[in-house]
């Protein structure tokens, strides 16, 4: 199923399929091309017209040819991934998780795919869910093998197992790397949590083992400072990502910065306005920072106390009216708010609350939008992408050392039931189709 952001009620759709349907049983196929033809002559008359207005020394405005019957209608409004190339000097921002804490279908938790005109392509956080608007992306996992995070919430990093694993099952052939922030304690930090975590997936990776490359199954971690301002945490291939400390429940989080052909990102990750983001997010020609819901809102649709509505709306994360005043003050060519549910009901107080403060430009996130960033300008659209994806091409194929693979014991085997003439059949089968050799483990 291809998933159309933003589309009409289910009733549109049927009631446009019923109509050219209609259409079609309503009009013979000579009745079709007659028209076709009548279409025809009639432009072919226009066109005259105007090349004899020429003729007559008239000023004429020359008008753009009209696309073929096979030809591709430029630009589109929308985009569709895995199918415009990057030009050298552009970047291209997707928004993969706009949502907040609570995870609901429509907008995963944070998670922002930069793409660079260079080939590289960088992940800042990984919220939970946001793995499946990844795969949806189509981007092959060899190229999806840099993670940073601002912090560490479930709703900032929990599909980490989901990209790790997931990754190395659909081709990932490359160690995943991680950066984040240390803490004031050793276990607040990136390194022990991703380890930890690692850890937790003993069974999982482990029972692949000469199944799948080892080496998609590495992890590097890479963390630093949390409290170092403005300081480079990432510079390769011409990309400068710095970090700087962000306000956000205790101390840990992180603010990034990344710079590359004159062009400059900024994501805020979760945090109070603080002194350190103007300093070193100005210039921005991309500001994404946090804009969370209003506290009515809270109260009314989360059931919170007032209390932990004023605390969580406006001491842990930023409101609307402070959004906008950060905006003010660092300009960027588009800012752009998230980490609220972006609904018909809620959106308007969110914006009422940046107007108070901020009157540049401003995108309200959702899930599936994308940005290209030029020089020249700033584009906006939605994206439209299939849900039933599968995996991506291949990067490259590597060797597995199937001398260390695991399996089942004898004991496990022996309550086995008989499906040998079963299984047998279908390696057979596959062995004759691809010209292979290979037998079952368990074979009774």
């Amino acid at each position: 199923m291809t998933r159309i952001k933003k589309a009409g009620p289910p009733v549109l759709v049927v009631a446009l399929i019923a109509g050219l349907v209609g259409y079609m049983l309503g009009c013979t196929r000579e009745q079709r091309e007659q028209e076709s033809q009548a279409d025809a002559k009639e432009a072919a008359a226009t066109n005259a017209g105007d090349q004899e207005s020429e003729g007559s020394g008239q000023p004429t405005t020359a008008a753009p040819a009209a696309p073929g019957p096979v030809d591709v209608t430029e630009p589109r409004g929308t985009y569709y991934p895995a199918t415009e190339a990057l030009a050298a000097d552009e970047m291209r921002i997707i928004s993969l998780g706009t949502g907040m804490p609570n995870p609901r279908p429509s907008q995963k938790a944070t998670c922002w795919l930069v793409e660079l005109g260079n080939g590289d392509k960088f992940l800042f956080d990984l919220g939970t869910g946001s793995a499946e608007n990844i795969a949806a992306l189509q981007i092959p996992y060899d190229y999806l093998d840099k993670v940073f995070l601002s912090h560490l919430h479930t709703d900032h990093f929990g599909d980490f197992g989901a990209l790790f694993v997931g990754g190395l099952i659909n081709g990932r052939t490359v160690p995943l790397r991680i950066w984040g922030p240390n803490g004031p304690k050793e276990e607040w930090g990136t390194k022990y949590a991703i380890e930890h975590w690692r850890k937790a997936l003993s069974w999982d990776v482990d029972g692949r083992a000469g199944r799948l490359p080892a080496s998609g199954q590495q992890l590097e971690v890479k963390e630093f400072e949390y409290t170092a301002e403005n300081q480079i945490v990432y510079q390769e291939n011409d990309v400068t990502i710095r970090s700087w400390p962000a306000i956000h429940v205790i101390d840990g989080p992180v603010s990034y910065s990344l710079e590359w052909n004159g062009l400059k990102f900024v994501f805020g990750g979760d945090t109070y306005p603080n002194k350190w983001f103007p300093k070193y997010a100005m210039d921005a020609d991309v500001i994404i920072h946090e804009c969370f819901i209003t506290v009515p809102d809270l109260v009314g649709k989360m059931n919170f106390p007032v209390a932990r509505a004023l605390d969580v709306g406006t001491q842990i994360h930023t409101p609307p009216p402070a959004f906008g005043k950060v905006m003010s003050i660092c300009k960027p060519r588009m800012a752009i708010a998230y980490h609220f549910f972006n609904d018909f009901d809620t959106s308007p107080s969110v914006l009422e609350g940046i107007k108070q403060t901020y009157s540049g430009p401003l995108t309200l996130a959702d899930d599936m939008m994308v940005w290209n960033v030029t020089k020249d300008e700033i584009r906006v659209r939605d994206i439209v992408y299939d849900e039933n994806v599968w995996s991506p091409p291949l990067v490259r194929k590597v060797p597995v050392d199937r001398s260390i693979m695991l399996d089942v014991s004898d004991k496990m085997k022996a309550e086995a039931m008989e499906m040998g003439d079963v299984i047998q059949s279908i390696y057979d089968r596959a062995n004759k189709l691809y010209g292979t050799n290979e037998k079952p483990a368990i074979a009774n």
